[in-house]
Parts: C-alpha cells; structure tokens; sequence
C-alpha cells in the first residue's frame, strides 16, 4: 500500500528513522519518503550516503506546527518516530520533554488533519503504561492525543493510530552496546539482579510498523507479541566470564516493563504475533477487529510473566544484530 504514496517520517535520523527509510526504499515504490528532523549535520551524512532520488530532506523541529504543515502538503502517510527519549535527559529537562513528546504530538495531529494526510502511525514504548518516569508519562499523554485525534478529523479521511513495544536491540540508549562495551574491562554492570525486559530488533520494529500502517482502522495501540529476558541473563550471553556489578535500581526504573495493563486487556483483543487495544469512544467503529480473540480477565502483558523468552542462543544474535 506504500506504492505511489508520499511518506514522512519524522525524527528520521535516529535508529528507527533509518532502518525505516532503507526498508521502505527496499520493498516499496513511494513516490517520494522524506526524512524530517531538526539535524541538519545528521541530514547531511546520510543524504551522503543515499542517492535515490525518491528520497528527501526536510529540516523542522515537531514543535512547530507552521513548519509541520508546511511539510505534510500533499503527504499521505506520516510516521511519527520522533522524541526525546533519553529518561534522566527527560528527568532533568522535564519542560523540553513535554514540549516535544506532547506538544509535538499534537502538532502533529493538527498539521496531519489541516493537510489531509491518510494516515498517521506513532510509536510508543512499554514506559507509557502505568508510568514512573517523566518520559513514559510524556508517552501516555502522547498516546492519548493520538488516539483521540481521531475525533478531531471528524469527516475527513485522516486517521491516527500508534504501536506500542518494548526495548530495541541496538538503538541509541541500548543495553547491548554498553554490555559490548563493558566486555572489554571485564567487568558490566546491572542495576537489578531481578530486572526484565522486552526486546525486539530494529528490523521487527520497522515491520510491526509496517503492518499496523496497512491493516489500521484508526484509533488502535498495536502491540506486538514480543519476548522477555532478564537484563542479568543478557549481560552473562553478551559478557560471559566478567564480573557482574549490582549498582542498584535508577530513579524513574522498573523491575519489569508491561505493555499491556489490565484495564487496558478489558478492551483489547489478541492476533497471531500481536495484540489490539481498541479506543474505548463513541466514534470507535465496533465492527473493527472481530476476527481478534478478546483477553482473559485480569490479563497483563508485563515481560516478568511473559510466555516468550529469549534463550542465550538468542541474546547473542541480538547483540550480532546491534
């Protein structure tokens, strides 16, 4: 569905905006893909690196909703990867973090209304479910803007919906790298011997974005069915014979991460390698996602109660793969 269409995503410079960009140029034919972000010096190396012609740049900051409408003339599908992610960045900067992951939402959700664009995907983390942090609680608001967006287009044919996952294997923040890293003194650290957490590569992340873009009805949290492990696991796969140093948790961290919430599970529905959480408003069509299977009651999604885990077999491609 992405041949002929124009395509935006924004934050396109970061880990997630390039694997989507390469994959998009791999298998589709967009008419054009641009790469909106505020860097230009990232812009620029990797403008380098591509000289397919499909490709543009756009430099402009989600804070600003003119340059945001100016962008998305004549865009059919924007993905909105943008954010400042970085939790003690957030912690100590909390204003900077509302004004990008919130407000920058909403920016977002106005200029794609204003301009007619079909559909709007925005990514989200397991951080956003009963928050403890300042970044997951931008994300929750981030969600909500999303999704009620919907609203907002009244009749006009933009819809709005996000994906919901868990930790990327060799984004900028990882784990991995620094384990890898850590290797070399012989010596990692984690901060909890209890700790958990999904994971997920780069290359499914762009797929489950890829897939939620095509089946949405507007108004939906995709997340998908990914596995767990615990944090000391991996850093025994990636470091195997270091010493392992406990440091203690981090203000604003959680032993384990949910996706799902059970109060969220009330309406969402299970698919074979995802999970539905439909909008609990007036405008939700509820013929949408019959063929899902509904949720037991009390049903949580939380990465210390997973049924998937990693094996160490797997952690260590992982680490290849970062």
């Amino acid at each position: 569905m992405l041949d002929g269409k124009t395509i935006l995503v924004t934050g396109g410079t970061g880990s997630f905006g390039k694997a989507f960009v390469e994959t998009v140029l791999d298998r589709y034919d967009p008419r054009r893909l641009i790469v909106f972000s505020r860097d230009e010096l990232k812009q620029h190396e990797m403008q380098r690196s591509h000289s397919d012609p499909r490709l543009r740049f756009f430099l402009g900051d989600v804070r600003d909703v003119e340059r945001l409408r100016r962008a998305f003339q004549d865009v059919d599908i924007v993905v909105h990867a943008a954010a400042l992610k970085q939790v003690p960045a957030c912690e100590y900067n909390p204003s900077e973090a509302v004004k990008t992951n919130i407000q920058g939402s909403q920016n977002i959700v106005d200029a794609a209304i204003d301009c007619g664009v079909e559909r709007v995907l925005a990514l989200s983390t397991d951080k956003a479910v009963n928050p403890v942090n300042l970044y997951g609680a931008t994300k929750l608001c981030a969600e909500k803007i999303i999704v009620q967006g919907n609203a907002y287009a009244g009749g006009r044919d933009t819809r709005l919906a996000c994906v919901r996952y868990g930790n990327v294997v060799g984004s900028r923040g990882s784990v991995v790298p620094i384990f890898q890293e850590q290797k070399k003194t012989g010596k990692v650290t984690v901060t909890d011997e209890r700790m958990t957490r999904f994971w997920l590569t780069l290359p499914q992340g762009v797929d489950i974005v890829l897939k939620a873009i095509e089946s949405m009805h507007g108004g939906e949290v995709f997340v998908p069915r990914i596995p767990s492990m615990s944090v000391i696991d991996l850093a025994k796969a990636i470091a195997p014979g270091c010493e392992i140093v406990v440091t203690g948790i981090r203000p604003g961290e959680k032993l384990h991460e949910c996706l799902i919430s059970s109060d969220e599970a009330r309406h969402a529905v299970k698919l074979d390698d995802m999970f539905v959480i439909k909008p609990e408003h007036q405008w939700w069509g509820e013929a949408n996602w019959k063929d899902g299977e509904p949720l037991p009651a009390g049903f949580e999604f939380s990465s210390n109660t997973n049924d998937r885990w990693l094996t160490e077999l797997d952690a260590l491609r992982l680490a290849k793969a970062a």
